[in-house]
Order: C-alpha cells, then sequence, then structure tokens
C-alpha cells in the first residue's frame, strides 16, 4: 500500500502518506472497532503515546484493558515521528490517549484523522487555560503538565472519565481505580512538598538542560534554569548557556542535572564552562523529563518517576 501510494503520489511527503493510509484504514471494515462491552471483546485494547499516560491507563483500567506504548523508556516526545506501524498500531485500538497542547506536535495530522472514526482524547486539555503555563517569548503553552501531580491529578480523572463513558458496564471498577489512585498521587504531592522544603532556600535552584520542569517550579517552591526551551525541536545558543553558567557562578549552585530523554551535551557545555571561571559544579544525577524509567522498575511508573526526581533533587541540593 506505502509504495502504491508512492507511485500514485510521488510528491507526498512521508507524513502526508501516513495519513492518506490513515483515511484509507478508516473506509476498511477492518478498522471498525466494536466497543468492549460487545459480546466476544473482554478488554478495550488502548493505544497511549507516551508512558506517563499509559501507566494512569493501566492502573485506572486494570484488567479491563489492554495498553499498547508508543514511545518508550528514554524518548523524546518533541521530536518522535509516527511511523507506518504506529499508525497500523493506532488504527487498531478502539480508544486512544495522547497528550496534546502541543507536546507529539510531529504526530498532530496523524491523530487528527484517526479522531475523526474513534475516540482520540487530548488529556493535556483537562488542565484549564488558568493553569496552564505560557512561555514568556512564544507565547507557547508549556505540555510538561506531568511535573505537577495536582495537574496529573487531573488528568487521571479525565482518563477515568473516558473509560467509564466507553466502557459503562466496568465504569464502577475505573472509578474504584480511580479513587485509589487520586489518594496515592495526593500523598505523592504532599511528600514532594515536604521534600524540597528541605532545601536551603538559597539552594533550592534546579538547572537542566530544557526547560521541562516549570511546572514542578511552580508546585514546589524551587526556581529552574535551562538554557533550551520547552521542545528540544530548539536549539539552545551559546548565549543561552554563558547565561547559564552565570547563573550558577553567581549563586553558588552546586549541581546540576541530566535528563533521561535529553543527550548530555548541553549540560556538558554547561559545566565546563563554570570550570573556566573556577565553579566546580557536579552532576546532581539523572532526571526523567519527557520519559519514565524502563518497564519493570519503580521509576517505570509514573508515581517512582516523580518520587526518583525529587529525591535525586534533594539529595544534590540539600546535601545529604
Amino acid at each position: 500500500m506505502r509504495h502504491r501510494l508512492r507511485l500514485l503520489f510521488p510528491a507526498l511527503s512521508g507524513l502526508a502518506v501516513l495519513v492518506v493510509l490513515v483515511l484509507v484504514s478508516a473506509c476498511s471494515p477492518a478498522a471498525q472497532n466494536s466497543p468492549a462491552t460487545e459480546e466476544g471483546s473482554a478488554t478495550i485494547n488502548v493505544v497511549a503515546t507516551i508512558g506517563m499516560i499509559a501507566d494512569v491507563v493501566k492502573t485506572i483500567g486494570g484488567e479491563h484493558v489492554s495498553v499498547t506504548q508508543l514511545m518508550g523508556a528514554g524518548v523524546d516526545p518533541h521530536l518522535y515521528t509516527a511511523t507506518q506501524s504506529d499508525v497500523t498500531t493506532l488504527m487498531d485500538a478502539q480508544m486512544i490517549f495522547y497528550s496534546g497542547l502541543h507536546l507529539e506536535a510531529r504526530m498532530a495530522d496523524v491523530l487528527e484523522q484517526i479522531g475523526k472514526s474513534k475516540p482520540v482524547i487530548a488529556v493535556g486539555e483537562s488542565v484549564p487555560e488558568e493553569r496552564r503555563l505560557v512561555t514568556s517569548d512564544a507565547g507557547t503553552v508549556d505540555p510538561h503538565i506531568w511535573m505537577d501531580v495536582s495537574l496529573w491529578e487531573l488528568v487521571a480523572r479525565k482518563i477515568g472519565d473516558e473509560l467509564a463513558a466507553f466502557d459503562a458496564a466496568n465504569a464502577a471498577a475505573y472509578q474504584a481505580n480511580l479513587e485509589g489512585y487520586v489518594a496515592e498521587l495526593q500523598a505523592l504531592d504532599q511528600y514532594a512538598r515536604d521534600q524540597i522544603a528541605t532545601i536551603p532556600e538559597e539552594q533550592r535552584v534546579l538547572v537542566t538542560a530544557h526547560d521541562a520542569f516549570h511546572y514542578f517550579s511552580r508546585a514546589y517552591g524551587i526556581e529552574v534554569f535551562a538554557p533550551q526551551g520547552i521542545t528540544t525541536a530548539a536549539e539552545a545558543g551559546v548565549e543561552d548557556i554563558r547565561r547559564t553558567v552565570q547563573i550558577i557562578v553567581e549563586r553558588n549552585i552546586p549541581a546540576i542535572f541530566v535528563e533521561s530523554s535529553v543527550p548530555p551535551d548541553i549540560v556538558d557545555a554547561i559545566v565546563a564552562g563554570a570550570e573556566a571561571q573556577g565553579k566546580v559544579v557536579t552532576i546532581g544525577g539523572s532526571l526523567f523529563s519527557d520519559a519514565m524509567g524502563q518497564p519493570g522498575t519503580p521509576e517505570g511508573t509514573y508515581i517512582g518517576m516523580i518520587r526518583h526526581n525529587v529525591d535525586t533533587i534533594v539529595a544534590a541540593l540539600a546535601g545529604n
């Protein structure tokens, strides 16, 4: 099919071919998904783009869902482009959950087309506009809402509501799982607040490669600096790195952090720049920003990911 489309439409880009594949697939009988409540369908076939969303769907859906996660550990969603295999996976799903707010920007067209034939839910839309952060320069919405656990609770509630609406027969189970998960999220939110508060106020400064932690900053009272913008598609310039180095030197910041889904080049440049000015700065550890840890590890869950970040930041900045 892909080869024939190339012959028929040689000018189409790779993304355009994927969109045409979606449209063709949507018209075929195989693409028509029946609700999970119909006879013969034991679970809902769900696709989630990023690990944080997949984890919530699994937790709330329990035995009633089968979840496929498109982007694995260490994958940068800002730069991710849907493959032909991804389109097939998406078309086979009965429900699709994605972040939205321009996080999966390179998948937007594909998700929009598929959304014409089945539930495709942008969970980021559950965060009220007044609680979304907007960059001061480009006026772009910051998509990293999972860094504020209280906002992620809204996402969890949205996912629970959507599952219950799609599969009313198991709505009570989804509600029970949601209530238990919300209790865990509220405990995690309080844990983050209590732990960050143990860092001396003058050392409560988080320096990373790209701006993924502004929601974390607002929620838990810690300043953040990063030379790269909210999307890793943007380049960090020499002046951005120089300005970050000056902040580290002037504020006497003891440690900075790498991110699991971002190459360490920028952080290495910052460390070298600080050393050139006589300031020794250590790497405080690796934080999870746009992707969770490996499956089967504590960091491979949303709660474990946030707890790891909090503990790593506190250990490096509080000197514990």
